[in-house]
C-alpha cells in the first residue's frame, strides 16, 4: 500500500537582522515549483505491509510514519547534528554553528566557529553543548548564556567521540535550576574514558570544565562510539550501569560509585571502574562496521534507561536494561539480548513490493545501514537512499520510504529528541523530520499471534480490533479447556450466539453457559424486547435446575460427608437468583415465570419474585390460605398502596385484630370510611373485658391523633361504646364525651347528637344521655334524668353549667333539687346546707316544707336571712344617698354654665354669605363661627339625613301654624341695661325696667308681622366698647341695652338674639344633638331639602318683639335663660294644657336642636375627609 507523500509546509520569511557575530535568518518559504524539481514524483513513494482481520469493519489507513523536508537554508556542507528538548544544533564544514529554538522556528542563529566541527553532543535537557572539533581544541556553549558564544575548554583535549550525560538528573526539576552537568562521561578517539563536570557558572578565573580525569582505557584502543551510563533507581542498590561499545565490542561495567563529596558529582566513576582495572574484561564481539552507534532508548519516566540498540555489521543488537535485585551481582545487566538483521535491499523493479522477513536474496549483499535510531516499537534504519522501519516485536519491516536525493548529495545519519520523541535525519545539505504518525497501528496483531491477548487489548484502536482480539482469546481459552474465561470472551464479542452456545454446551459446563448468557443478556439492547426475553428466561430455568441438583446432592450426602460447602452454594446461588429478579424483572414474561418457578416446586422463589416485581396480592393470598396473618400483615405494610388494606380488612381485624389495628395506625393514607364495614363486625362480638377493644382502639386514633372530624367515625365510636357487647361501664364514653373535638365556629360536637342520644337511651346508658342533655342545651332534662337515678352531685353539676344569663332557668334548676333534697330525702339540715351552696334563699324553698315542719329546724336560717336583708336595704340606702348628692351636683354645673358669654365687634359678618351679622337674625357657635338663621338653614340642610329633614318639615309646618295663632305674634326682645350679667340673663337697663321674655333668636329687622324690613335699615352707628369688652352702638348705650350674651343689639337699635352657651359644650342657643352626617345619602332626601324654605323657616322661627321694637305684645318668663339655654317654665300642675306661646317656644327649641346642633363648616369638614380631591365631572386644574 502507497502512501501519498505530503511535504511538509514552510513558514513566511522573517526578515533578517544583522548582529555582530552573529546571524539570524528565517525559513524559506515553501515554493512548489521549486521544491522538486530534479526529481521524479515515482521516487516519492512509500511501502507499508500490515496485518488486517479479514472480517474487520473498520480499517485505519494512517501511515505510521511520515517523512518530511524541513525548509530551512544550511550553508556550507552538514557535517553534524544534534537536537535536545526542541533545541536544534548544526554544524556546517564552514566552521558555523546554527542555533534553532523549534519553539520559536523562524529565529535562526548563526555562530561562527574558529575549527572545523567534528560532532556535536547535546545533553537532553537542551541547555549544555560540547562542539567537537577535529583538531582536539573543544568548545562549550550554554544556552542561558547571555552572550551566546562558544567557549574552549581546556582541560578537553581530546578528539571526543562520544558523551554520557546524567540524564536523571538534567531532566530533573532540580537540574532544571542548576548550572551545572554533574557528572558525565566521555570517550575518546584514543579508547580511553574521561569523567568531568562541566559548569555553566560565569565566573572570572574560573572554567567551566571542572575534575576532568582518566577513569579507564580500553585494552584495544579503539575509539570509543557509544557511551551510557545509569545509576540503578533504588537507594538500597547504590551501584552504576556503564555501556561502552567500540567498532566491534560492547563492555558492560557495574559498580558502586564513588563518595559525593559536593553537589557536582565528580570522583563518581573512579571506584566504579578500579574494580575492572588489571583484570580480564568481559565484552561480546560482534563483527564492526564503519557507522558504529550505540542508543538509548528511556523509559516513561525518562529517568531511567530502558534498553539499549548498538548497530554492528551483522545487525542490530538489542535488549532491556534489568535492574531488579536479583540481578544485582551479575555484571551483564543486558536482558532479552537479541540481534536483529537488516533486512534486505529491495529490487527497484516494480515500484510495489513487499517486505519479507530474513528472506536473503542470493546475489544481493546485505547492506548495512548509516545510522540508526529507536522508538516505542521500531529499529529506525537510514540507508544511503532510503529509510526503513524495523518492527521490534516481529523484526519485519513494516515501513520504507526512499529519501529524494540531490545528484551530489549524502546521507549524514539519524538524531533523535529522547525528550518529545522527535527524529530527524540529515545529509550534507538537507534536513528530515520523521513523524510518527500512527506507530502502534498494527502492534495489536503482533500481540495477538504471539497470545499475548492483554497486551493486544491495550492498543487496540478500534472496537473491531478489540472484538478480533477477544475472539481469539476466546477460542484460545476453550483450546485449553478454560470454559468460564471463555465464555467471558465470547460474550464481549460479536461472534454469533449459535456458534458460541453450542460449542459451551458440548464442554459440558453448564456454569460458562450460565455466565455467557447473564452477560450477553447484559450486552443486548434494551430495543431487543424477544432476545431479551428469551434469555431472561433461559437463565431462570438454569437457576431453578442448579436448586434441584444443590438440594439432591444436600440431602444425598448429608449422611455421609459435609455438605456444608454446598450449601453455602445454595445460599450464593439463591443471592444470585434473587438479584437476577431484582435487575431483569422487566424482561421476564409474570405468567411464564410463574409456571415456570412452580413447575419446580419452588414456593419461596415464587414468593420472593411476586414480591420483586409488586405482585402483592398473590403474596397475600398465598399466606392468607396459609393462615400465616403475621406475614400477610407484613407484606401489606411493606407497599405503599392501600388497596389491599381494604380488600383483607374483614378477614384480618377478625383473625388478628391487634396486628391489624397497628399497621392500620402506621398507615396514615387509610381512609377510616372504606373500613367501616370491617370495623361494624366488632359491634356484636363477644370479647373478653381484659382485652381492650380493637375497632375503638383505632377510631380514638382517628379521632384523637389524626384529627378527623367526619360525623360517621365519630357515631361509629358513640355506637361501639354504647353497645352491650362494650359492658355496662360507662366513664369511657363519657370520657369520650368530655374531651371529644368540637367545632371552632359553632363550638358544637361533631357526632350527630340526636343519634348519639337515641343510641343511648336504646342501650340504658343513662349517664351519657345526661350528658347529651347537657350538650344540647335540656338542663331540665339532664337535671330530672340525673335526679331520677339519685345522684344528687350529678344534677348540681348539670344545673350550674347552665347558661349564666338566664337566671330564672338556674332558679328553676336549682329548685328542682331543692325540691328533691327537702321532699324526697326530706333532710332538713342538708337542705340548709344545700341553700347555703347555692343562690337560693331560704323563703324559695319554705313552700317545699311540709306544714307539721317544726320552725326550730331552720331558726337560725331565717334569722341569718333577715340580717342578709338588713344589710342589703342599708347598701340600697347609701346609693341613693349618693345618686342625690351627684344629682345637686349636677345642678350647680348647669346653674354655673350659665354664666358663659359670646363677645362680638361691631363688624363681625356672617360665615357664609360675609353680609354684616348685625344686619338679620344671627347664630353664634363656640367655634367662633356666625350665621345669619337663614344661611345657617341653607348650610345644615345640605347634610342632615332624611329622616332629620323630614323632622325639621314636619317642626317647620307646626311652627308657622302655631305662630300664626299667637296673637302679636312677631319678634320680641328682652329688656336689658347697661351691666354685666351672668351668662344666658339679660342684663337690667339704666332706664325703666323691661320685663323679662323669652329668648329672641331674630334681629328685630322682623316686624310684629313675622316680616322683614331691609329697606329701612339706617346706617350703622359708632360703637363704644363696655367694661366686659363688647363693643355696642352709641344708640344702643343711650338706650341703656347691655352688652351681654343676651343683650347683644344690632347697629340700627333693634335687639339681637339671646345667646348663652350649651352646657354641654356645643352651640350656643341650642342642645347637643348627634347629627349623622356623609355623603352617601338617600335620593329622596333631594327632594326633602327643596321643600325647606330658609327664609320662611327664619320667620317662622322669630320670636315675639320686645315692646321698643315695635311689638304691640311682649311674653314674660320666669328664669328666661335665652337662646338655647334651659328654658324657664310656669309651674304648671299635672295634666295642665299648655299655652300657645309655651307649644310654639317648645316647638322652636325641637327646631333648634336639629339645626344648630354642631357648626356646619366644621361639621362639613369632617363628613368630607373621604370624599375625592376632585369631584365626578370636575375638571382637573391640577393636571401638569
Amino acid at each position: 500500500m502507497f502512501d501519498e507523500y505530503v511535504e511538509h509546509a514552510g513558514t513566511s520569511e522573517v526578515t533578517r537582522r544583522m548582529v555582530p557575530q552573529l546571524e539570524d535568518q528565517g525559513f524559506e518559504p515553501d515554493d512548489p515549483s521549486l521544491a522538486f524539481q530534479t526529481e521524479p514524483e515515482s521516487m516519492l513513494t512509500s511501502l507499508e505491509t500490515g496485518y488486517f482481520s479479514a472480517g474487520a469493519a473498520e480499517l485505519d489507513n494512517n501511515p505510521l510514519f511520515v517523512l518530511g523536508r524541513v525548509q530551512v537554508d544550511i550553508p556550507g556542507s552538514l557535517v553534524a547534528f544534534a537536537i535536545a528538548s526542541d533545541m536544534l544544533y548544526m554544524g556546517c564544514s564552514n566552521d558555523l554553528l546554527i542555533h534553532i529554538n523549534l519553539k520559536n522556528p523562524e529565529k535562526i542563529v548563526k555562530i561562527p566557529v574558529k575549527a572545523p566541527i567534528y560532532r556535536l553532543f547535546l545533553d537532553p535537557s537542551g541547555r549544555h553543548l560540547v562542539i567537537a572539533t577535529s583538531q582536539g581544541d573543544n568548545l562549550y556553549l550554554c544556552s542561558q548564556w547571555r552572550e551566546f558564544l562558544p567557549r574552549p575548554i581546556k582541560s578537553f583535549k581530546m578528539i571526543i567521540e562520544s558523551i554520557a550525560w546524567n540524564s536523571a538528573f538534567l531532566l530533573s526539576s532540580i537540574g532544571a535550576s542548576a548550572t551545572g552537568t554533574r557528572e558525565i562521561l566521555i570517550g575518546g578517539r584514543n579508547g580511553i574514558l574521561y569523567e568531568a563536570v562541566l559548569d555553566s557558572k560565569e565566573e572570572i578565573f574560573k572554567s567551566h570544565d571542572r575534575n576532568v580525569n582518566s577513569v579507564f582505557t580500553l585494552p584495544e584502543r579503539q575509539p570509543i562510539t557509544g557511551l551510557c551510563f545509569q545509576w540503578f533507581p533504588t537507594p538500597e542498590n547504590r551501584r552504576g550501569l556503564v555501556i561502552v561499545s567500540t567498532a566491534t565490542r560492547i563492555y558492560q561495567f557495574v559498580g558502586a560509585p564513588g563518595d559525593r563529596r559536593s553537589d557536582d558529582g565528580a570522583r563518581m566513576f573512579t571506584s566504579l571502574f578500579s574494580a575492572y582495572k588489571g583484570s580480564e574484561l568481559k565484552f561480546l564481539e560482534l563483527p564492526g562496521s564503519e557507522h558504529s552507534e550505540l542508543h538509548t532508548q528511556f523509559a516513561r519516566d525518562k529517568t531511567q534507561i530502558a534498553s539499549v540498540a548498538w548497530l554492528t555489521g551483522q545487525g542490530i543488537y538489542h535488549g532491556t536494561i534489568n535492574y531488579s535485585p536479583s540481578n544485582s551481582t551479575n555484571d551483564a545487566l543486558i536482558d532479552s539480548a537479541q540481534l536483529v538483521p537488516y533486512p534486505s535491499p529491495v529490487v527497484p523493479a516494480s515500484p510495489a513490493f513487499s517486505v519479507r522477513s530474513n528472506s536473503k536474496q542470493p546475489n544481493v549483499t546485505m547492506e548495512v545501514p548509516v545510522s540508526v535510531g529507536l522508538t516505542e516499537f521500531h529499529f529506525l534504519t537510514l540507508f544511503n537512499d532510503c529509510l526503513r522501519t524495523i518492527n521490534k516485536l516481529d523484526s519485519k519491516v513494516d515501513f520504507e520510504e526512499i529519501i529524494p536525493l540531490k545528484p551530489t548529495e549524502r546521507i549524514m545519519g539519524l538524531s533523535s529528541d529522547p525528550v518529545n520523541k522527535t527524529y530527524w535525519a540529515y545529509t550534507d545539505s538537507s534536513l528530515f523530520e520523521l513523524t510518527t504518525k500512527n506507530e502502534s497501528r498494527d502492534v495489536w496483531q503482533i500481540y495477538m499471534r504471539r497470545g499475548e491477548h492483554d497486551t493486544a487489548l491495550d492498543y487496540a484502536q478500534t472496537s473491531s480490533q478489540r472484538d478480533a482480539i477477544l475472539a481469539a482469546q476466546g477460542d484460545a481459552f476453550l483450546s485449553q479447556k478454560q470454559y468460564a474465561k471463555a465464555a467471558e470472551r465470547f460474550a464481549q464479542t460479536s461472534r454469533s450466539f449459535e456458534q458460541v452456545t453450542l460449542a459451551l454446551i458440548d464442554s459440558g459446563d453448564r456454569d460458562a453457559l450460565q455466565y455467557y448468557l447473564v452477560v450477553r443478556l447484559g450486552r443486548t439492547k434494551k430495543t431487543d424486547l424477544t432476545q431479551r426475553m428469551m434469555l431472561a428466561t433461559w437463565l431462570v430455568e438454569f437457576y431453578l435446575s442448579k436448586f434441584n441438583d444443590l438440594d439432591d446432592l444436600i440431602a444425598s450426602e448429608s449422611a455421609a460427608h459435609d455438605v456444608e460447602d454446598l450449601k453455602t452454594e445454595r445460599t450464593m446461588l439463591d443471592k444470585d437468583l434473587k438479584t437476577f429478579f431484582e435487575t431483569y424483572k422487566d424482561n421476564l414474561d409474570r405468567l411464564t415465570t410463574y409456571d415456570l418457578i412452580l413447575s419446580h416446586g419452588r414456593t419461596e422463589v415464587f414468593l420472593h419474585y411476586a414480591t420483586v416485581i409488586g405482585d402483592y396480592q398473590r403474596v397475600v393470598e398465598h399466606w392468607v390460605l396459609e393462615e400465616n396473618w403475621e406475614k400477610v400483615i407484613t407484606v401489606i405494610s411493606g407497599q405503599t398502596g392501600v388497596e389491599l388494606y381494604y380488600r383483607y380488612a374483614s378477614v384480618l381485624l377478625r383473625q388478628a385484630p391487634q396486628l391489624t389495628v397497628d399497621a392500620w395506625i402506621r398507615q396514615p393514607g387509610l381512609d377510616p370510611l372504606s373500613l367501616i364495614p370491617a370495623l361494624l363486625q366488632l359491634q356484636h362480638q363477644s370479647r373478653d373485658p381484659l382485652v381492650p377493644n380493637q375497632a375503638i382502639r383505632y377510631l380514638t386514633h382517628v379521632i384523637f391523633e389524626r384529627h378527623n372530624i367526619t360525623p360517621t367515625i365519630h357515631n361509629l365510636l358513640i355506637t361501639l361504646y354504647a353497645s352491650p357487647s362494650f359492658g355496662e361501664d360507662d366513664r369511657p364514653l363519657l370520657r369520650f364525651l368530655s374531651t371529644v373535638p368540637k367545632d371552632i365556629i359553632s363550638g358544637k360536637p361533631y357526632y350527630d347528637l340526636d343519634y348519639a342520644l337515641r343510641i343511648c337511651k336504646a342501650n340504658k346508658r343513662i349517664r351519657p344521655c345526661i350528658s347529651l342533655y347537657a350538650e344540647m342545651g335540656l338542663w331540665e332534662n339532664s337535671v330530672d334524668l340525673a335526679l331520677e337515678i339519685g345522684d344528687l352531685e350529678l344534677a348540681k353539676a348539670n344545673a350550674d353549667k347552665a347558661e349564666v344569663e338566664d337566671v330564672r332557668l338556674k332558679k328553676k334548676l336549682w329548685l328542682k333539687i331543692a325540691r328533691y333534697v327537702v321532699q324526697d330525702k326530706k333532710d332538713i339540715k342538708s337542705a340548709m346546707a344545700f341553700i347555703r351552696d347555692t343562690s337560693l334563699k331560704i323563703e324559695d324553698i319554705l313552700p317545699f316544707f311540709p306544714d307539721f315542719v317544726v320552725i326550730d329546724d331552720f331558726k337560725d336560717e331565717i334569722c341569718l336571712a333577715l340580717e342578709e336583708y338588713t344589710k342589703d336595704i342599708d347598701k340600697l340606702r347609701a346609693e341613693m344617698d349618693e345618686a342625690t348628692k351627684s344629682a345637686e351636683l349636677i345642678k350647680k354645673d348647669i346653674s354655673n354654665l350659665k354664666n358663659r358669654f359670646v363677645t362680638l365687634e361691631p363688624g363681625e359678618r356672617c360665615s357664609n354669605c360675609s353680609y354684616p351679622l348685625f344686619s338679620r337674625q344671627f347664630y353664634v357657635f363656640p367655634c367662633q363661627h356666625c350665621f345669619h338663621a337663614d344661611c345657617l338653614i341653607g348650610l345644615v340642610k345640605e347634610y342632615l339625613p332624611a329622616h332629620s329633614l323630614r323632622k325639621i318639615l314636619l317642626l317647620q309646618a307646626e311652627l308657622i301654624k302655631a305662630s300664626s295663632n299667637v296673637p302679636g305674634g312677631g319678634a320680641t326682645a328682652a329688656a336689658v341695661n347697661g351691666q354685666n350679667v351672668p351668662m344666658g340673663q339679660v342684663q337690667p337697663s339704666s332706664g325703666p325696667p323691661v320685663p323679662k321674655t323669652q329668648r329672641t333668636l331674630l334681629s328685630s329687622q322682623f316686624g310684629a308681622n313675622g316680616t322683614s324690613n331691609p329697606g329701612t335699615q339706617p346706617p350703622l352707628q359708632p360703637t363704644t366698647t363696655t367694661t366686659t369688652g363688647t363693643a355696642m352702638p352709641q344708640q344702643q348705650q343711650q338706650q341703656g341695652i347691655g352688652a351681654g350674651a343676651g343683650g347683644i343689639v344690632n347697629a340700627i337699635g333693634r335687639p339681637a338674639s339671646a345667646l348663652i352657651a350649651n352646657p354641654m359644650g356645643g352651640l350656643l342657643a341650642v342642645s347637643m344633638a348627634p347629627v349623622s352626617l356623609g355623603r352617601n345619602m338617600f335620593v329622596a332626601a333631594d327632594r326633602l331639602r327643596d321643600m325647606i324654605v330658609p327664609d320662611a323657616l327664619a320667620n317662622a322661627i322669630a320670636l315675639p318683639s320686645l315692646p321698643w321694637g315695635g311689638a304691640n305684645t311682649t311674653t314674660t318668663t320666669s328664669n328666661t335663660t335665652g337662646a338655647g339655654g334651659k328654658k324657664g317654665k310656669t309651674n304648671k300642675k299635672k295634666g295642665e294644657k299648655l299655652s300657645a306661646d309655651e307649644e310654639v317656644e317648645k316647638v322652636r327649641e325641637s327646631l333648634d336642636e336639629l339645626l344648630a346642633g354642631s357648626c356646619p363648616l366644621c361639621e362639613s369638614v369632617v363628613a368630607g375627609l373621604d370624599k375625592p380631591f376632585i369631584e365626578p365631572g370636575e375638571v382637573d386644574s391640577w393636571q401638569l
